[in-house]
């Protein structure tokens, strides 16, 4: 059998996995198991532990950890707090409230009885749609089926076709998640479809009131956006159709495994609790939001959305109060 050699990529996994406080016995043992032999495995694996590189990483861990702190303070107080075990229904929050409540205190609301002089609850449906807008060129994500990846290589999955065309495709499919119009198409879509946003009207109580703002999404029943978290406060406004949305507070960050900017490996339809057993203590609140409802998300809440029905959601970001929480974020890679 050949013996394989201890390169830098074996070497970045010893320091992960010493600053992560396994046992050297163990990475040894996994180490020789992946043909390495005892003695160099046993020389690099000493070399990491008396490095003084390794020994100053190891002290930024410590600091880190004490950053943490006060996240899982805020995880125990959670569990304390009988408010935070469900995502409350309030019916026509004023804006005042809704800030005090929920927007300052980083809380999911579901929110009833905005939405009942919109337009687009009674016109949205597929022969409006269609008759309307049929002959509008947009842009559709495809081939999402073929990538386990799909939403951070949404850029590849773009492709134009007739309105039209694509509404027939929701309206007969059936379940599937291979196509949907989403926020990432936007920037095409805001143009085709321009005249959908006078059946919009844009909550003032919440939102600055600026004509034109927000991110339609149009999909099939199946339709999947995997576990990840937002840089902003989001509102979700549902017009047609029901989604069922599957929520983890932001506090939960150091549960849910997140290994690349604003995404986990972690499958929100159907959680794999041995391979991820760290999720079996986060708080997860599941809620269904059906039409003239709206969801607040919360900046940095994790969020599984899933189609219960053909449906269409607008999306709002435009908030009257500060939102600007990307400015002073940057793991836009690996974590």
């Amino acid at each position: 059998m050949d013996v394989r050699r201890v390169d830098h990529e074996w070497r970045r996994w010893i320091a992960e996995n010493l600053l992560l406080e396994s046992s050297p016995a163990v990475l040894l043992q996994t180490m020789v198991d992946n043909g390495i032999s005892p003695e160099e495995a046993g020389r690099e694996l000493e070399a990491a532990i008396n490095s003084p590189y390794l020994a100053g990483a190891a002290r930024l861990r410590n600091r880190l950890k004490k950053r943490t702190w006060p996240l899982d303070i805020q995880r125990k107080l959670n569990s304390l707090d009988s408010r935070t075990h469900e995502v409350p229904r309030r019916h026509q929050i004023s804006g005042d409230a809704f800030f005090k409540e929920f927007y300052a205190l980083n809380r999911p609301v579901i929110i009833t009885g905005m939405m009942d002089d919109w337009p687009a609850l009674s016109r949205w449906h597929f022969g409006y749609l269609r008759e309307r807008f049929g002959e509008r060129e947009v842009e559709v994500q495809f081939g999402r089926n073929q990538d386990a990846n799909y939403e951070v290589n949404q850029p590849k999955h773009k492709r134009n076709m007739r309105f039209a065309d694509y509404v027939d495709l929701v309206q007969n499919s059936g379940q599937t998640n291979d196509f949907y119009m989403t926020a990432n198409n936007s920037g095409r879509n805001k143009e085709a479809l321009a005249e959908l946003w006078d059946d919009v009207v844009q909550l003032p109580s919440y939102l600055d009131g600026k004509p034109g703002n927000g991110f339609f999404w149009f999909g099939p029943r199946g339709t999947r956006t995997p576990f990840h978290h937002d840089l902003t406060n989001n509102f979700m406004a549902q017009v047609m159709g029901r989604k069922r949305i599957r929520l983890v507070p932001a506090v939960e960050l150091g549960q849910i495994y997140n290994d690349l900017h604003c995404y986990t490996p972690v499958d929100g339809a159907d959680i794999d609790y041995q391979r991820f057993p760290l999720m079996r203590d986060a708080q997860i609140l599941d809620v269904e939001l059906a039409p003239g409802e709206i969801l607040f998300l919360p900046v940095g809440c994790w969020h599984y959305v899933e189609g219960l029905s053909p449906s269409i959601t607008m999306s709002f970001t435009n908030f009257r109060w500060d939102n600007d929480f990307s400015s002073f974020y940057d793991s836009y890679h690996g974590v």
